[in-house]
């Protein structure tokens, strides 16, 4: 969940509003399987330690299974391959990462942008980046996945951007005739492409130049 203070500075308040979020990047249900949920948050912790200790290469359903105490089947009931398995583990950490429809009002449309992303510990930051580049990896291998990649990673973030650029047009901070689609999507693109594709880490001084540089000056009169 989005919390107060999520980088050094002043307590920041919490508002919540309907951002249209709700169902974004939502692991979705699977035709044909009872669902198990303590059974399936099982299996994904123990595929997303796997993948950040072998890799996405080294990553296997056996591998999965013995970590999560279960037997290979009960994987396949669930995920017809090891890419679909990878999806959903980074689907479901983008998840705990955002609680939806709970936004950041600090007043200013930089402000807000700036709470929205939480810094992480140097071992935080470096088992993230594993886990994406395992995503890159899967993404490169299927190219079906590809797209699903892309929703999961980036859409549910381009929504709680455009509810905050939405609500700095109301208040007169914004233009009110911006392309909110395109804008929307430029910081959360851009963190993606830096993840995934140069497989870098994500800090606070990359998304300030990127607000700065590039999304304010297109939103401003």
């Amino acid at each position: 969940m989005f919390r107060p203070s999520l980088y050094d500075g002043p307590v920041v308040k919490v508002k919540k509003i309907d951002s249209g979020c709700s169902d974004a990047g939502a692991i979705p249900a699977r035709v044909g399987r009872k669902r198990d949920p303590r059974l399936e948050g099982d299996i994904l912790d123990a595929a997303r330690e796997v993948l950040i200790e072998t890799g996405y290469d080294g990553m296997t359903m056996d591998l999965v299974a013995a970590r999560a105490g279960t037997g290979k089947a009960a994987l396949y009931r669930r995920w017809a391959s090891k890419a679909e398995l990878v999806l959903d583990v980074v689907v479901r950490a983008k998840q705990s990462q955002m609680a939806q429809c709970q936004l950041p009002d600090t007043g200013t449309l930089r402000g807000d942008l700036l709470a929205l992303f939480k810094p992480h510990s140097m071992e935080e930051g470096e088992r993230k980046l594993k886990l994406m580049a395992g995503l890159a990896s899967a993404m490169q291998q299927n190219a079906e996945l590809a797209a699903a990649g892309n929703a999961a990673v980036v859409a549910p973030w381009a929504a709680a951007h455009r509810a905050l650029i939405e609500r700095a047009v109301e208040r007169g901070e914004t233009r009110p005739d911006a392309d909110l689609d395109m804008l929307s999507q430029v910081v959360p693109s851009m963190v993606a492409y830096r993840t995934l594709v140069r497989r870098e880490a994500f800090t606070r001084e990359f998304l300030e130049s990127l607000i700065d540089s590039v999304l304010l000056p297109a939103l401003m009169r």
